[in-house]
Formats: structure tokens, sequence, C-alpha cells
């Protein structure tokens, strides 16, 4: 059964830093593309980044470039998003979604997705 488990989300003050983890089961991530959305109060779902099969290609919405960074163990099958300098407006429940090969800014396109993580930035 395919799955995938976000953690790493928590309390953290303005300025701090967390490591998102999105652990997958069921399947391997060698040939898939990993997405990862996030949902704050009141709010719709947005795109914050993206990484490819190959991990060759990253996408970052431009409100957290510079500040988060995506990667990918494929031996682990896990893909992280790193962030920092996390500001007030990046609270929110955060999600990653699977789908083959190439990463889509559209969620419709996205096979499967976790449960989220909750994100506070917080003083």
């Amino acid at each position: 059964q395919l799955q995938l488990v976000e953690s790493g989300g928590g309390l953290v003050q303005p300025g701090g830093s967390l490591r998102l983890s999105c652990a997958a089961s069921g399947f391997t991530l060698d040939n898939s593309a990993i997405g990862w959305f996030r949902q704050a109060p009141g709010k719709e779902r947005e795109g914050v980044s993206c990484i490819n099969n190959l991990g060759g290609s990253t996408d970052y919405a431009e409100s957290v470039k510079g500040r988060f960074t995506v990667s990918r163990d494929n031996a682990k099958n896990t893909v992280y998003l790193q962030m920092n300098s996390l500001k007030p407006e990046d609270t929110a429940v955060y999600f990653c979604a699977v789908r083959y090969r190439y990463c889509s800014s559209l969620e419709d396109e996205y096979d499967s997705w976790g449960q989220g993580t909750q994100v506070t930035v917080s003083s």
C-alpha cells in the first residue's frame, strides 16, 4: 500500500529552522517526484517546493526561495525539506505528495498525499 508519512514539524521561534521528512512506504521513490505543499488556517493549500525523480531539478515558491531546500535520499526512501529563517507566515500544515517522475504545480496531478505535519512559527 502506497503511503507517505511526514514528520519533523513543531513549534519554532522566528528565525529558527526545522527539517521536515517525507518517508515513503509501499513503493520506491526512485521514479517519483515529491512535492511539498502547505495550508495555513483559513487559506488554500499552496505549493512550496518540489524535487523530481533524479533530484537534479527542484522548484520553490517565491516566498521560500533562499530559505528552504528540498533534497532526497533514495536509499532511505525519504525526501527532506530543510526550512531556515522561518517566519510567522510559514505557519501551516505541511504535506508531501507523490507523482511520477516530474514536478507539477497542480495538486490534482499528484497521486498520493501524506497526512501532514504542523509547523508553527511563533515567539
